[in-house]
């Protein structure tokens, strides 16, 4: 019964990738952070924040899914999503919704999350290149060391 339960925990590739839950992790590091923010902050600073952390995530399990060069494409937009959470933690820090500590323990997960996606980007294109490949077309080979 233990294999089964292991064999749903990994169906989906992106389940394996640390880097995936890293990126949940700091979800959930937004989400209880924004938590405290005043009212319309939550709107304004808190659900756009949400809603970029919740991008790096999703890019990096739709890339899983796809060949080695839309993998490295959807790895690059979820860099994007961190830079965006970034802005928004620097603006809650400016505006005194979040301590300098709690902003600096984001910043750390996001300077992480920015270090593995590009190893991961970088692991990805060294395949590639090994493989005289420009353009793969099955993303069946991809492995998930990040």
């Amino acid at each position: 019964m233990e294999n089964t339960a292991d064999k749903i925990n990994s169906f989906f590739r992106f389940e394996d990738l640390r880097i995936y839950h890293k990126a949940i992790d700091f979800v959930d590091w937004v989400q209880q952070t924004s938590s405290f923010f005043p009212e319309d902050a939550k709107f304004n600073i808190g659900v756009p924040m949400s809603k970029a952390a919740q991008a790096i995530v999703i890019n990096i399990a739709e890339g899983s899914a796809r060949n080695k060069s839309q993998f490295v494409y959807y790895l690059k937009m979820a860099k994007s999503a961190i830079r965006e959470c970034i802005v928004y933690a620097t603006i809650a820090k400016t505006l005194h919704f979040i301590s300098e500590e709690t902003e600096e323990e984001g910043r750390r997960q996001l300077m992480e999350l920015t270090k593995m996606t590009g190893a991961l980007i970088a692991s990805l294109q060294k395949a590639q290149m090994a493989n005289g490949q420009t353009d793969d077309k099955s993303g069946d080979d991809i492995e998930f060391e990040d």
